[in-house]
């Protein structure tokens, strides 16, 4: 059963020449896949990360901070 399945299943083709298939994408290497820049920034990639997570982080404690000094509670 297992050698009749194996003989039919079929040759793999390449069908691009082997100029299209050799480095005709663009960059390749560490960070190339990536739609933003990561080395060489003005500003490094770290502060607006942080400042984007710090902020989506904060907002509920700034919130209750609020809502505590709405009531009377601080």
């Amino acid at each position: 059963m297992f050698r009749l399945a194996a003989r039919q299943t079929p040759k793999r083709m390449f069908s691009t020449s082997r100029v299209a298939a050799s480095g005709a994408h663009g960059d390749v290497g560490p960070y190339s896949n990536l739609p933003f820049k990561v080395k060489n920034r003005r500003v490094p990639y770290a502060v607006p990360h942080f400042l984007f997570f710090a902020i989506g982080m904060g907002i509920p404690f700034f919130a209750c901070y609020v809502q505590l000094k709405r009531s009377g509670s601080i």
